[in-house]
């Protein structure tokens, strides 16, 4: 149930990261041409593409983290899979990747708390809106690293091959 969750989450985030990409590719061309043409931009556009950026990177970081994509040094790991050291590597990344996360979300968290009261010179939105992605992406991840500590789990609890 979970990995149809998880797929169904990783389908909602790429098609977020191409409509976003795509809305932010005409706004940014919108706003050349107005500029050359008529020498006007108007102030929301360089805003709302920036955000839709920094969405797209949080979001987009999640995606990859569902995809197996995360930064990680796996020479080791990849070269000692399938025994109790590649085991250990992979529990070693898996709690690594806790800690990162909950550290991204408090911070994230705490960030949006503070710019509340600030808003965008633009758009005059709440730049909390902005920074909320950071926790959003964080809550995210997690659900991904949580699948693959279920993997680790099932990898050492479950049923060994009995060699003949």
């Amino acid at each position: 149930m979970l990995d149809k969750l998880l797929k169904g989450l990783r389908a909602i985030l790429r098609y977020f990261s191409i409509a976003s990409m795509l809305i932010m590719l005409f706004v940014i061309f919108g706003q050349v041409i107005t500029r050359y043409l008529f020498d006007y931009t108007p102030e929301w556009s360089e805003e709302l593409s920036r955000y839709l950026f920094v969405w797209v990177v949080f979001l987009g970081s999640a995606l990859i983290m569902g995809e197996s994509g995360h930064l990680a040094v796996e020479f080791l790991p990849l070269r000692f899979k399938g025994r109790p050291l590649g085991t250990f590597f992979d529990i070693i990344i898996n709690i690594s990747s806790y800690i990162f996360i909950g550290i991204l979300f408090w911070q994230g968290l705490r960030m949006t708390r503070i710019m509340t009261f600030q808003l965008s010179p633009g758009m005059d939105i709440p730049m909390s809106y902005v920074y909320a992605v950071i926790p959003i992406s964080c809550v995210l991840m997690l659900l991904f690293v949580i699948r693959d500590s279920v993997k680790i789990i099932r990898g050492i609890c479950g049923p060994k091959e009995v060699k003949s």
